[in-house]
């Protein structure tokens, strides 16, 4: 749910889901241009350092989307490294993933609808709010 809501936040025309965790050498979401470059890397979870680090090198844009329990340790183990780089990073709160989680179907239709760091979710078992707080943003 984590992905779907990073996809959510940052819809524009060319972003698109990639293989995920069975490739390494690619970020979870990403906008990729016409000549094969990189504009958007989109990790979601608790991403290393060493990745976002290449991650920066390859993409003009970099976010990360955390979300797990141990986000407030992965976080502080990082932070005065992440600085260094060029990466945006949200937290999610973890309580709200797990509300809009408890919404889903297999087939369903859902709406969101983002203002400011909040996503309202509506979906046919009912809704949620989502927020997410900016721990870096460049």
């Amino acid at each position: 749910m984590a992905r779907l809501l990073a996809f959510s936040i940052n819809a524009k025309v060319g972003l698109v889901f990639t293989k995920g965790l069975s490739s390494v050498e690619e970020p979870d979401i990403w906008i990729r241009t016409l000549d094969e470059q990189t504009s958007l890397w989109i990790d979601v979870g608790e991403p290393s350092v060493d990745r976002i680090k290449k991650a920066s090198r390859q993409a003009r844009e970099v976010k990360v989307y955390s979300f797990n329990s141990k986000s407030d340790v992965w976080w502080e183990q990082g932070r005065s490294k992440f600085a260094m780089l060029k990466v945006s990073i949200f937290r999610f709160d973890l309580q709200s993933v797990k509300a809009f989680a408890a919404l889903i179907e297999r087939t369903m239709d859902v709406s969101i609808t983002i203002t400011g760091n909040s996503a309202l979710i509506a979906a046919d078992l009912g809704e949620c709010e989502v927020v997410w707080e900016p721990l870096q943003v460049v």
